[in-house]
């Protein structure tokens, strides 16, 4: 059974990688989806449960959550092979030139005829606050993600950061926190405008351009955070029972780097089949790099079918593809 061979494997189980592994499941596609970490769903269970996503059509609101259980049940519909806990380290073809090779870091091997790789943008670490007193109060009253929203039920808040999850939390906490304070070194910020004019109107404590200089407090617990302003050097002080840090992440593909596939700004380059330079070997979602892409999940949802159709054809070369979708068959009634 070591030696089963698949259709396609999908290297990574998150939203793009599981709606790939639907469509490739109604395809009739033999599907195998592979994940490093000990669940499906990604970044957004691990680092979003509680956020709300609101760009997916069909979804005014709905929860990480919620979004990533019902992406699982989706996924599942047709019963493909799903492995945990693993990374692929390595690939190469079979002798016959028919297969890939996939070797994991625990040295098991996967057979498929394609690759889909659904990575994201690798292993993902946040940016960790650059202050010497900062490791005494993580995971006790400074996070770098916000996992449960309650946590922060009638505390003083500061968010540091301007992009998109810095202001969303920073909406999402004003009704739930005490008060919320979002300090950002820069005057504009980056997230959606929406969201921005939003936290603008709102009883949230914007400051710019400042930065958080020190963090003061005991066993684990903040009670002061000195904020500094970056045009005048001037420092103040401010009450703060939880910190939250969004300064982005630390990004490492790994061991797909060294694949030999055509690379650029950190992402695999595909044309528009979402094949790579590699015969056989395809990228969605945000690993997949071309012009004027779109970082949503809702693109990532339409590259998922594009490449498991063009797995398909480059299996069966000479049959005619069908570019089919749920509501043109019976496979629902």
């Amino acid at each position: 059974m070591s030696n089963e061979v698949y259709d396609v494997t999908i290297i990574g189980g998150g939203p793009a990688g599981l709606f790939a592994a639907f469509y490739s499941g109604m395809r009739e596609m033999k599907t195998k989806i592979i994940e490093f970490l000990p669940f499906l769903g990604g970044k957004v269970p691990y680092f979003y449960p509680e956020k709300t996503i609101r760009d997916v059509g069909g979804m005014p609101s709905i929860s990480g959550e919620r979004f990533t259980d019902q992406l699982i049940e989706q996924a599942m519909t047709f019963n493909p092979s799903v492995i945990l806990g693993e990374q692929c380290t390595s690939v190469e073809k079979t002798v016959d030139g028919t297969c890939f090779i996939l070797t994991s870091n625990n040295g098991a091997k996967h057979y498929t005829r394609t690759i889909m790789i659904a990575t994201g943008f690798g292993t993902i670490k946040p940016v960790k606050l650059d202050l010497s007193e900062a490791s005494q109060f993580e995971e006790k009253s400074l996070d770098y993600a916000i996992k449960r929203l309650e946590n922060y039920r009638g505390k003083h808040v500061i968010i540091s950061g301007g992009g998109d999850t810095a202001v969303d939390w920073a909406n999402e906490l004003e009704s739930i926190a005490e008060q919320v304070t979002l300090v950002y070194r820069k005057t504009a910020f980056s997230g959606i405008e929406s969201n921005i004019t939003k936290m603008q109107n709102s009883s949230i404590n914007v400051k710019t351009p400042y930065t958080v200089d020190r963090l003061i407090g005991e066993g684990g617990r903040i009670s002061t955070v000195r904020l500094k302003n970056l045009r005048s050097g001037k420092t103040e002080e401010t009450m703060a029972d939880a910190l939250v840090v969004n300064h982005g992440f630390e990004i490492d593909l790994g061991p797909i780097a060294e694949w030999g596939m055509s690379m650029e700004n950190g992402t695999i380059s595909v044309d528009k089949k979402m094949e790579s330079s590699i015969p056989g070997i395809f990228a969605v979602g945000d690993i997949a790099g071309y012009d004027h892409k779109l970082q949503l999940i809702a693109g990532g949802f339409n590259e998922g079918p594009v490449a498991v159709n063009s797995a398909k054809k480059h299996i069966y070369p000479n049959q005619h593809l069908e570019h089919l979708f749920s509501t043109d068959t019976d496979l629902f009634s």
